[in-house]
């Protein structure tokens, strides 16, 4: 008898597909479901790690789709700053399925969010992305019209797009109880809620997040039913955890979570594909090597790593080329994401450091 693995490829087995290869290049580590033309009107979203995705993208040559341009004279550093050029709607970082569900419910008129509007030092902020404003705005008004406006935006990005590139990054969200809104960062870090008291701590499980990423897609094939899904897992650790676990143990909870929703969903829909970033970063192979000394942001040459075996995968090798791909090592190094978990890190004690 034959043993079944007996005519398998090399990538089938860790001595050839890892062991044996120019670690940290995977030849063949993925069979995409698609290849992603660069006509294709690509929308993206997620967590932090997305805007290396959005950014690649770009400037690769791929038809990213922007519906919230910043307005005319910021430079680069001040749009991203106030939100723009980050993504293709002006939503900030979006971490949660849950938050991509609620975001995209309510752009089509089908959710309403509760406790909405934030405030600190007598400016307004919209709660459901309050980084995007820094320093807030003048007035509760001016913020619902800012929301209106991006909303409008959001759907027209929905309906046009031909795939969503997104990246699930986190399992933790605060919510408020009275609504279940979930929000992108606690009440206090960057603006104050007058209820604090309705708002409290959720970690998603797999079942709620696979039933949060089912609901999303069956809900946007009706509206578009050309859209395709990519989706990606962040490899950037937790900045803290609020839970009792140990943040290691939060993390590798969180990591692993969002890895096996992404892995079950790609069984359970043809539309929807999942490119191994987490794999390439986070994976023992690549000895740590593309984390930079706080065990946490990614290099340069991590995200140049993670993007040429991107382009090999879904663009038919062509973005993989260096003539297709302007020196991407260089452009991340100048490049800052934008991440309001990492604020986090300020409430950190000091001395933890020294125990």
């Amino acid at each position: 008898m034959t043993s079944p693995y007996a005519s398998l490829p090399p990538r089938n087995f860790w001595r050839s597909g890892v062991a044996g290869a120019s670690v940290p290049t995977f030849p063949d580590i993925i069979h995409p479901r698609f290849d992603i033309a660069r006509d294709m009107r690509i929308a993206t979203a997620g967590s932090c790690f997305a805007q290396h995705v959005g950014r690649f993208l770009r400037s690769s040559g791929y038809n990213v789709i922007d519906a919230e341009p910043p307005p005319p004279g910021l430079t680069d550093e001040e749009a991203k700053r106030f939100g723009f050029n980050l993504y293709s709607a002006r939503h900030g970082n979006i971490y949660t399925v849950r938050q991509l569900l609620q975001l995209t419910f309510e752009a089509f008129g089908r959710f309403a969010p509760g406790d909405s509007i934030w405030h600190r030092n007598g400016r307004y902020f919209d709660a459901l992305r309050p980084t995007v404003e820094p320093e807030g705005l003048r007035s509760i008004e001016a913020v619902q019209r800012q929301r209106a406006r991006h909303l409008r935006a959001f759907g027209r990005v929905l309906l046009d797009a031909d795939l969503l590139v997104f990246t699930m990054g986190l399992v933790e969200a605060w919510v408020h109880q009275p609504s279940g809104t979930v929000y992108p960062t606690a009440p206090g870090v960057v603006a104050d809620s007058d209820k604090p008291a309705d708002i409290a701590l959720h970690s998603f499980d797999f079942l709620e997040i696979r039933t949060d990423l089912l609901r999303f897609c069956a809900f946007m094939r009706r509206y578009n039913p050309k859209l395709r899904v990519l989706l990606t897992v962040s490899p950037v650790p937790l900045t803290a955890t609020a839970t009792d676990d140990h943040v290691l143990v939060a993390t590798t909870y969180a990591k692993a979570t969002l890895r096996a929703v992404a892995g079950r969903v790609r069984q359970e829909l043809d539309y929807v594909d999942y490119f191994p970033s987490f794999e390439i970063i986070a994976g023992h192979p690549s000895r740590g090597r593309f984390y930079a000394p706080n065990l946490r942001e990614v290099t340069p040459e991590g995200v140049a790593c993670v993007m040429q075996h991107f382009g090999a995968a879904y663009g038919n090798g062509a973005a993989a080329e260096p003539a297709a791909t302007p020196q991407p090592e260089e452009e991340e190094a100048d490049e800052k994401v934008i991440c309001d978990e990492v604020l986090l890190d300020a409430f950190a004690p000091r001395a933890a450091s020294m125990a």
